[in-house]
């Protein structure tokens, strides 16, 4: 391993930390990670280049060329079920309760995001990837937010309690990756 891909895993492991202490909703942790390095980087990959095909998406056949070449990838998860109590009518339903009961009753169908989700557990999990995103930045690791690298790693199982992720490639080189992508 070279010294740049070993800042990059220790930069990963600080992003981690930063999206673990973010604040949450009534204090109460509903937010998972996962570093992505080695050959776990090349079946993240390679299912968001399969799930771009299959659903006529090519920004997710463009993004899965960007976590192939990423150095690490972390994946920021959340449990948007779990209710906070306050019956705030933020996820379109009138009580907690309610919500809860309508994401019990949703069929398991093909899509990777699951619902409804609690608006303020997915507020949780907006703070945690600016956390994280910020601590990258902090140490000068090319990164952007991806939608589709969250549902690889929901296709691939890596959370399979969580409602909703994002992933976060990041890379260290001359060139930033991510700036000026292909469009899609």
């Amino acid at each position: 391993m070279d010294s740049d891909n070993a800042a990059v895993g220790i930069v990963a492991s600080l992003m981690a930390l930063a999206a673990r202490t973010a604040p949450k909703a009534k204090g109460i942790d509903v937010i998972s990670t996962r570093i992505v390095t080695g050959d776990d980087l090349g079946r993240l990959s390679g299912v968001m280049r399969e799930y771009g095909k299959t659903n006529t998406m090519p920004f997710f056949i463009r993004d899965s060329g960007n976590v192939a070449a990423s150095d690490a990838c972390l994946i920021i998860a959340a449990r948007g079920q779990v209710v906070t109590g306050l019956n705030c009518r933020g996820c379109g339903y009138p009580t907690c309760d309610a919500m809860a009961t309508a994401f019990g009753e949703q069929p398991g169908d093909a899509s990777p995001f699951r619902g409804p989700n609690c608006v303020l557990r997915m507020a949780d999990l907006g703070i945690a990837i600016g956390s994280a995103v910020k601590t990258a930045a902090l140490h000068n690791v090319d990164n952007r937010v991806m939608y589709s690298a969250g549902v690889g790693a929901l296709i691939l199982g890596w959370f399979p309690d969580h409602t909703a992720a994002y992933g976060i490639p990041l890379r260290a080189s001359g060139k930033n990756i991510f700036f000026d992508r292909a469009s899609s």
